[in-house]
This record gives structure tokens, C-alpha cells and sequence, in this order.
């Protein structure tokens, strides 16, 4: 009789050795913690902030356990390192107005409050109050200063002072509830061991599948034990489509397209903040902690508009030093629909010239749909098409 034995799982470890959620989980202390918090000087977060605190709560920053202190925000916008040279591409930092700071000391424990909901979402103990340059570190993170990126409109309009601090965090913002596809990275690395897969193929997305993510997707998981499709539902710019419009479409691509067995649909609550390469980083980091092995970067990853070249988030990639990551990414060509081909394929496999060829992207994708036209089966799906028109004929 042959015994058939479980397949060892080795997935990567999280970033810096552990993962460090700082959830607080136990209901008596919560509620102690809550308690104390209402007496406390709050401070209210804005939403990219909030996005920072729920991320920090479920150990998806790992391993951050708060804001960052000035060495490491100094560290991290000079040479994408903390303080103990560990890579970290993007501050994570608590920006509140000088009359506010002017209140606070260092080794006060304040509330940190929800804009949107009023909700306190954590405590924190300051460890550092200092100033910084706005100018400086757009410059650095963004690669410009230009008010047209979404992401240095959000830095100059923020308060002058940064908060440093370890939190307790007492809430994930309603996100858990919200979304049942809502992950932590301890859910992540459960699910994959428990399917058997060491390798794991990341797919961060802020728009409805089209064909050329299909594609990229099912490259992908060719390579790799499994695929996590990871899109974001924490603020987007003006004009993206919503996060309950995209779960529906990602659900139908999972009823219709993918493989169960090898593919899992998580979201997770992260604010874009369009940075391009630096972004791509911090998005690998962040599927490291998830227990993934690989992540997908395709063309423009994380950027807007023409502030970042096609494949700018690839190739910083390249500038590291072999022990920075552990997860490995995929980089993809430009791909499209080639008519004669009658498939997508990718600047590496067609030899057919741009007169045979239909770009396929997220904006071409929203401009067909603003302006009343169903794009054609080579774009996207058919049960994706439909959602987005019902969505768009909503919005008349």
C-alpha cells in the first residue's frame, strides 16, 4: 500500500525575520485600552495615515510596529534603509499641523482618530516629535515635485510636524467586515501551507482584470505553486473604479477563468500613493510578508500619469543587494491583443507590427467605458464588460 505523504511547505520568510502584527486582539485589554484612550489628546488621522495603521495592525509592514522616527525616515528617503540598514522604500509617518505638535511631548500617549468614521483606531505613545521637508522628500520618494501627481498634492497638503511612536491598535477599519476576501498575512501564509504551496505568485492590482492581466496572471502560475491576486481596496485617485465594482469583477474572472486549486482572491487595505518604483518595493516587501515568493511587475507599476518609465519599477529591482528580499519578481514585457496572432502575447513573442496589435490598459479600459462604448471581447471578459457597464450607466 503506498502512503501518500503531505508536501513540505517552505515559504520565505517575512521581512526581517518575523511577522510583528500589533492588533490588539484580546477583548478585556481592548476595551481597557479603549477606555484609557478616551481621556486621552487625539489625534485625527488622514486616510493615507489610517491605511498605514491598519496595515502596521496586521503585520503587513513588518516589521514596523509604528511611525517612524527621524533616522529612519532620514534613511528611508536618502537610501531606502532604516536606521539598521534594513530595505524599506516609503516613509511611514504620522504628519499632523506645528499648533498640534505644539501641544504633544515626547512620551505622552495620545488617541489616533478616524477622519471618517470618528472611530479611535489606535494608541500611541510619541517617542519623537520632529519637522521635515516637504519639498525634499517628494523629491526623493515621488521624483518630482509637480502638484499634477496625486501623491505630492497628499505630501504638501499634509501638516509640517511628524509624530514617531509604537502603537497599540484597536481597530482594522471595518475592512474585515466589509470584504469576507479580507486577509492578515498570518491568514495568507496559513492558506498557502495548508494547499501545499512554497511558491506563490502576487498579482496587486487597483483596476477590473482585463485580458493582458489575464494573461500576465496565468504566465505567472505556470511558474509558481500557486496565485494570489491581491487588489487594493484602500483609496484610489479620483476616477478609479470602486472597490465593490472591481470585487465583482474579480469574483466572476474567479467563477469563470481560474483554476480554484491554484488560485486565491485576498484584498488588503493599502492607500496608493502612485510612487512608481519605490512603490513596486514596498508592494514586494509586502508580499514577502504575505508568504509570497514572486510578484508580478508589469508595465508602469504603481505609477500615474508620465511621471515614471514603462518599466522604471523593474528595474530598480536590479539596484538591490541580493539578501534585501527574499521574494523574486516577474517582470512582463508590454503586452497587448495581436489580431493575427488571434491572442494576447507580448513584445518578446509577436512578430506582427502595431497595425495588428490593440493595447490593453486600465485608463483605455475607463475611457471606452466614460464615453458610452463597450470595449470589444479582445479587451476584457464579457461578464467583466457587463459589470462595468451597469456600473457606468449608473453613474448618468
Amino acid at each position: 500500500m503506498r502512503i501518500l505523504r503531505k508536501r513540505q511547505v517552505d515559504l520565505v520568510p517575512p521581512h526581517g525575520g518575523k511577522l510583528l502584527p500589533i492588533l490588539v486582539s484580546d477583548k478585556t485589554e481592548k476595551s481597557r485600552i479603549l477606555d484609557r484612550a478616551e481621556g486621552l489628546k487625539s489625534v485625527v488621522l488622514n486616510s493615507k495615515s489610517e491605511s498605514d495603521v491598519i496595515m502596521l495592525a496586521t503585520g503587513a509592514y513588518s516589521p514596523l510596529t509604528g511611525f517612524m522616527g527621524s533616522d529612519d525616515y532620514l534613511g528611508v528617503i536618502n537610501d531606502l534603509r532604516l536606521s539598521d540598514g534594513l530595505l524599506w522604500p516609503i516613509p511611514v509617518t504620522l504628519p499632523v499641523a506645528k499648533h498640534i505638535a505644539g501641544a504633544l511631548e515626547p512620551g505622552e500617549e495620545i488617541s489616533l482618530v478616524s477622519l471618517d468614521s470618528n472611530q479611535i483606531m489606535a494608541v500611541m505613545t510619541i517617542s519623537e516629535i520632529y519637522s521635515y521637508n516637504k519639498e525634499v522628500e517628494a523629491e526623493k520618494v515621488f521624483a518630482t515635485t509637480d502638484l499634477t501627481h496625486p501623491g505630492v498634492v497628499k505630501l504638501y497638503e499634509q501638516g509640517d510636524i511628524y509624530l514617531a511612536g509604537s502603537l497599540k491598535v484597536l481597530s482594522e477599519g471595518g475592512y474585515p467586515e466589509t470584504f469576507h476576501e479580507f486577509a492578515r498575512p498570518a491568514d495568507t501564509r496559513a492558506l498557502f501551507e495548508e494547499k501545499g504551496w512554497s511558491t506563490i505568485a502576487a498579482f496587486q492590482t487597483r483596476n477590473p482584470i482585463h485580458r493582458s492581466h489575464e494573461y500576465l496572471t496565468k504566465v505567472a502560475l505556470e511558474l509558481c505553486d500557486g496565485l494570489l491576486i491581491h487588489p487594493v481596496v484602500g483609496k484610489l485617485k479620483e476616477g478609479d473604479i470602486p472597490a465593490d465594482i472591481r470585487m465583482e469583477c474579480y469574483q466572476v474572472m474567479m467563477e469563470n477563468y481560474y483554476n480554484p486549486a491554484r488560485t486565491a482572491l485576498k484584498v488588503y487595505p493599502i492607500e496608493m500613493m502612485y510612487a512608481g518604483p519605490r512603490e513596486a518595493i514596498l508592494h514586494a516587501i509586502i508580499r514577502q510578508n504575505f508568504g509570497c515568493s514572486h510578484m508580478i511587475i508589469g508595465r508602469d507599476h504603481a505609477g500615474v500619469g508620465d511621471f515614471y518609465g514603462a518599466f522604471e519599477a523593474q528595474e530598480i529591482f536590479e539596484t538591490l543587494k541580493p539578501d534585501d528580499l527574499y521574494l523574486t519578481p516577474i517582470n512582463m514585457d508590454w503586452t497587448f491583443w495581436c489580431y493575427k496572432c488571434e491572442s494576447i502575447v507580448s513584445a518578446k513573442t509577436c512578430p506582427h507590427d502595431q497595425n495588428d496589435h490593440l493595447m490593453i490598459s486600465g485608463t483605455k479600459l475607463r475611457e471606452m467605458l466614460d464615453k458610452g462604448h463597450r470595449p470589444p471581447r479582445e479587451f476584457s471578459r464579457p461578464e467583466v464588460i457587463d459589470i462595468l457597464i451597469n456600473y457606468y450607466k449608473e453613474l448618468i
